[in-house]
């Protein structure tokens, strides 16, 4: 066969991207595919920045984190900064794409992104583009899937950081707040909270009362516990608050940057509380170092399966897990909406009943 298959990273890193790259080329290559590198995601596709990957190229990628291919969480083609006269204006260049695909003769493209990535693989496909999407975010948070690889990692590296702060918690009589990412979705929170032992979990999908998080650590008080960890999704609010805003962003996808959550809890606490309150932020700690052997297994399925569905002219779909099957779903559909915690959910019960306080 002389089909040439394009690979693009697109969004935030995560661990497992090099991962799924090793087994689009090694499954390729079996087939009889040949496989092209595209440098910093769409920033690459717009400028035409590609080059071959072969079976060399992947060796050794299985554990290494970040992306061999570079990534971006801006440059959207269909809102491309490009410069004019000396001043920097946006132009749509999603065409530019199409004809470097064409002149390359790229038959199809496997983009590995969240959901700001698909959603301009999608746009692209209505140009003609044959894409087949891959599910990355550390956030867990496209509702099409029921896994996206690199969740599961992040939640060892905050259950990590949850074992290490219970033991200084508990020394200094403390009460120890860890900030995580997540976005919207509080899903890194939820896992790592119950993982990683937390008292009280402020997630996104539950506004908490701050009278009851007080009423939570002096109970523990009350009965001996003199110190108390919490975990705050970056996108926890109160009931009578908003979304704790680092940065406002306008040249990127998601217009605001999420940050500060953690440094507002603890204020809040110092003056209601007895003892005394100190925050960490996890940060990019979360999306770094090396993937944990589920996201390995489950970045190499991702990767073997999006060959497959090229093969099979699945076009326009992302590659989903359902269960522990495999399979395809349209884009749009994986796109739609963000996969939040439900009220209803089963992790979110099971935490309430062995006493976990979530502000509400």
């Amino acid at each position: 066969m002389s089909e040439k298959i394009a690979v693009l990273t697109g969004g935030g890193d995560c661990p497992g991207l090099n991962a799924v790259i090793r087994a689009v080329v090694r499954s390729a290559h079996h087939k009889g595919l040949a496989v092209v590198g595209v440098r910093d995601g769409f920033k690459g596709a717009v400028e035409g920045d590609f080059f071959p990957l072969g079976l060399k190229d992947v060796s050794g990628l299985l554990p290494r984190g970040g992306t061999i291919l570079g990534t971006t969480n801006r440059d959207n083609p269909f809102s491309y900064f490009i410069e004019e006269n000396g001043k920097k204006v946006q132009k749509d260049c999603s065409g530019q794409i199409l004809k470097n695909f064409s002149d390359r003769g790229i038959d199809s493209l496997i983009a590995i992104g969240g959901d700001g990535s698909l959603a301009i693989a999608s746009q692209l496909t209505e140009q003609g583009l044959r894409v087949i999407g891959v599910p990355k975010t550390i956030d867990n948070d496209l509702r099409a899937t029921d896994l996206t690889f690199g969740f599961q990692t992040a939640v060892e590296t905050a259950r990590d950081a949850l074992d290490k702060l219970h033991t200084t918690a508990e020394s200094h009589h403390r009460v120890m707040i860890l900030e995580v990412m997540g976005r919207y979705a509080g899903w890194i929170a939820l896992y790592a909270g119950i993982a990683g032992g937390a008292d009280i979990i402020l997630l996104p999908e539950i506004p908490y009362d701050l009278a009851r998080v007080v009423q939570a650590i002096q109970d523990r008080v009350a009965n001996h516990k003199k110190f108390s960890i919490i975990v705050a999704a970056e996108g926890a609010r109160s009931q009578t608050g908003e979304m704790v805003i680092e940065r406002r962003q306008e040249d990127r996808p998601d217009p605001i940057r999420l940050g500060g959550i953690g440094a507002k809890v603890a204020g809040d606490l110092e003056s209601l509380i007895d003892l005394e309150t100190r925050v960490t932020v996890l940060g990019h700690l979360q999306r770094g170092g090396s993937p944990n052997a589920f996201d390995r297994i489950l970045a190499t399925r991702y990767g073997a399966a999006a060959v497959q569905a090229v093969l099979e002219k699945k076009f326009n779909t992302m590659v989903a897990l359902k269960g522990q099957e495999i399979t395809t779903v349209p884009l749009k559909e994986a796109i739609r909406e963000l996969k939040r915690v439900d009220a209803d959910n089963q992790v979110l019960l099971a935490a309430r009943q062995i006493g976990i306080k979530f502000g509400d």
